[in-house]
């Protein structure tokens, strides 16, 4: 079972990712943009990314900023038409490799088309999914080489970074059993699809990722209650917002 994120430790000279309990991100450590933020979620199926987006939009819409709620892959026109190749599993029989290049090329358009321009008029971007998910969907799961994903990162991202990602931990059975239950009578897409010890791998990797970025990445734990997560995710961007003109009352993590 998940630790909460307030048994968790902050983040210290030894890499241990950082926790919505633990230290917070900062404009400068993460690549805040000067007008707008970007922020990202990550984790594995079924670990409530999209809930939490939503709620988190309807926050700072109340206070007055732009926001924009966008995902991976899709977001863009262009990139909308890769999704649907990619969920399917249509990419998967040409393997991994060519998956990460549409991949990237999906992403390259959304930047192009929704993100950097979102951010360059002072919008807060919400991405369901970013460069993080091809590092462990296609990278770490995927076998693919580093040398290969780093050079199609560097290319669809164009410097456009995160100033903060948070990785929504959940056990991936749980995960699972939420994304079916979501879908109702929906077939599960191509990777819900896949053996349950892959999804282990992933969110091993994905807590890797944060071990490695510190600075970028908070991890929360997706466990308990939509309610509970929630409250922890204003706390994790409190900050963050703070610096852009946008905090509200201070929020306290819940136990």
């Amino acid at each position: 079972m998940p630790i909460s994120s307030k048994e968790r430790p902050a983040a210290d000279q030894g890499g241990r990712p950082r926790t919505a309990g633990g230290r917070r991100a900062t404009a400068k450590s993460s690549g805040l943009a000067k007008r707008g933020i970007f922020i990202t979620f990550e984790g594995g199926e079924g670990a409530g990314k999209s809930t939490q987006i939503a709620r988190l939009a309807e926050l700072l819409r109340g206070r007055g900023a732009e926001v924009v709620v966008t995902r991976e892959p899709g977001g863009s026109a262009g990139a909308e038409a890769v999704r649907h190749v990619l969920l399917s599993g249509a990419a998967q029989p040409f393997g991994p490799g060519m998956e990460a290049m549409l991949f990237a090329a999906a992403r390259a358009d959304h930047v192009a088309q929704v993100i950097r321009p979102a951010i360059a008029r002072g919008a807060v971007v919400l991405c369901d999914r970013f460069l993080d998910s091809s590092r462990v969907y296609q990278g770490t799961a995927g076998d693919l080489e580093p040398s290969l994903l780093a050079a199609l990162e560097r290319v669809a991202i164009d410097g456009t970074m995160p100033a903060l990602t948070l990785i929504f931990d959940l056990d991936p059975a749980e995960g699972l059993s939420r994304a079916a239950a979501r879908r109702a009578s929906q077939a599960a897409d191509r990777f819900e699809r896949e053996a349950l010890d892959l999804h282990r791998r992933r969110r091993e990797a994905y807590l890797a990722i944060a071990r490695a970025e510190p600075q970028r990445c908070i991890v929360i734990d997706a466990s308990p209650a939509a309610a509970v997560v929630e409250e922890r995710v204003r706390a994790a961007v409190g900050p963050l917002l703070a610096q852009a003109g946008l905090a509200g009352e201070p929020v306290a993590v819940p136990s």
